[in-house]
């Protein structure tokens, strides 16, 4: 069960339910607070505190039924029955749930807020598409109107034995352009009904129940997170005060005792109300005659104007972790980088290892340092992170291997073409650009060169000792990123990032 399926036409009551938790969060947090101030003073705070933070009336006592509420009332009866104990842990209990909770509790307040937001932005969108089709259909009725009306005119004026001829035609001309329009505002009501009928079946089956599902989600996870902030609650106290274990225990069950789903299932059947969504709006055809009904919206329009609607941006492709989502040439180079990266973390726990056992074995022979079994731990996790990375260089150096093998594979084309340019000889170039660029090497894709304007293979050999070009072999293939500009030389990328100036007569286009 969900909120967009069975609540989708309960906004006011999700809204006052999804206050009423974040209400519940900030309750509790300011609970603590005033706990570890409490603490101070001993049980008689405590049992004044526990008894504020009660809840009373028929309000308080339907809310107890979801079970985050009613353990949270579990939580303060506990703390009733063993205040007095001992003195609180008041700054661990600031640091571990009050600051976290504080900050956890803004950006659900900042998600709700989006999520209502949408909602009022769906219901302006859909209400301005219906004032558009109230209007094209009041202009349809209003065109037919007056078509019918020139065209009776158009009779009676050639029923009339003292109309002349001129008079016939211009009554008739002014008819027939009455009825062309008349049948254009009645093509556009069509065009706009459908349109509506579209929008509207989308933003109740599709759009609301979406953002409303959000919403449950953003709940749920509240409610976990807050069911987290409980179970702390007794955590910390567990560490300081172990005669009160009892009680904690009950702390902890309330906390373990929250299901978030079944709060969802029981809002669901507290506030369903199982009416079917409206239907379409019918095409009323004026065109027949028939009189035009009075309207009557299905549509409940928003009390409030919100912004417009901020569509999403498109997803990027899904890295896979063996980089075969890139090219080959970025691909072994990522493998490579990847391999190297492990490697150095490989030989950190290499060397972690050897000071361990040296410190063990300075253990055994001075007892009076420390004990040697008490490393013990340490070694075995250390041994076994040096196996899982070994592992991991494994992977990936199979990966590589793959990758380098299937770079050899050429087509035979490609390299009959090699050997028969290297037999040739090669034309003469040109001087060298004025203004060269030097050699870069780039460890980096193809995608930091945005202007690459044609792919090229290598005729001829050029050894590119000026400042600027570049060395080429028969058979490579460049990427152009600038065309000859009738000077003899353009600028090239090879695969592995190295660019500069060839002469362009040196290769053709792929």
């Amino acid at each position: 069960m969900d909120w967009g399926t069975d609540l989708w036409d309960q906004y006011d009551v999700i809204d006052k339910h999804t206050q009423s938790g974040l209400d519940l969060v900030e309750r509790y947090i300011k609970f603590v607070k005033e706990r570890g101030e409490i603490e101070q003073n001993y049980a008689k705070q405590l049992r004044n505190l526990t008894k504020k933070y009660t809840k009373r009336g028929s309000k308080e006592e339907q809310e107890c039924k979801f079970s985050n509420h009613a353990s949270f009332q579990d939580i303060l009866n506990e703390l009733n029955d063993y205040a007095g104990q001992r003195e609180v842990v008041a700054e661990s209990m600031m640091t571990s749930i009050c600051v976290e909770l504080t900050k956890f509790i803004q950006e659900i307040k900042q998600e709700r807020k989006t999520h209502l937001s949408d909602v009022k932005k769906s219901q302006q969108t859909l209400e301005s598409s219906f004032k558009q089709l109230e209007s094209t259909k009041k202009r349809f009725a209003k065109e037919w109107g007056e078509a019918e009306k020139a065209t009776q005119q158009a009779e009676k004026t050639e029923n009339d034995l003292n109309a002349t001829r001129l008079d016939v035609e211009k009554a008739k001309h002014y008819a027939h352009s009455r009825t062309h329009v008349a049948e254009e505002s009645r093509s556009d009501y069509a065009a706009q009904l459908q349109k509506y009928n579209k929008e509207q079946n989308y933003y109740y089956y599709t759009d609301i129940p979406q953002i409303f599902n959000k919403l449950q989600d953003m709940d749920e996870r509240r409610i976990r997170r807050l069911a987290e902030g409980y179970c702390q609650f007794s955590d910390i106290e567990k560490k300081v005060l172990p005669i009160i274990t009892k009680c904690l225990e009950g702390i902890t069950a309330a906390g373990t005792r929250i299901n978030a789903n079944q709060d969802s299932i029981l809002f669901i059947e507290q506030h369903k109300s199982g009416f079917e969504r409206p239907a379409d709006v019918e095409f009323e055809d004026y065109s027949h005659g028939i009189k035009p009904a009075t309207s009557e919206s299905t549509l409940n329009p928003p009390k409030a104007k919100a912004k417009l609607w901020i569509f999403s941006k498109k997803h990027k492709p899904v890295e896979s972790e063996d980089f075969s989502h890139l090219p080959p040439e970025q691909r072994k180079k990522k493998l490579q980088a990847k391999i190297d990266e492990i490697t150095k973390e490989l030989q950190k726990a290499q060397d972690s290892s050897e000071a361990l056992e040296k410190m063990k074995v300075v253990y055994a022979n001075n007892p009076g340092l420390g004990d040697p079994s008490s490393l013990e731990p340490s070694i075995s996790e250390t041994a076994q992170k040096i196996s899982k990375l070994r592992g991991e260089i494994t992977k990936y150096e199979t990966w590589l291997s793959e990758a380098m093998g299937g770079e050899d594979c050429s087509s035979p084309d490609n390299h009959q073409h090699t050997v028969s340019t290297e037999e040739s000889e090669p034309p003469e170039f040109p001087d060298p650009p004025e203004e060269s660029t030097p050699t870069v090497s780039l460890y980096t894709d193809f995608s930091e060169f945005d202007d690459v304007c044609g792919q090229y293979r290598v005729l001829y050999a050029f050894d590119g000792k000026d400042e600027g070009t570049l060395s080429i072999n028969p058979g490579e293939q460049l990427s152009a990123i600038e065309e000859d500009q009738g000077d003899g030389w353009m600028r090239v990328v090879k695969a592995n990032g190295d660019e500069g100036y060839i002469p362009s007569s040196y290769v053709q286009p792929l």
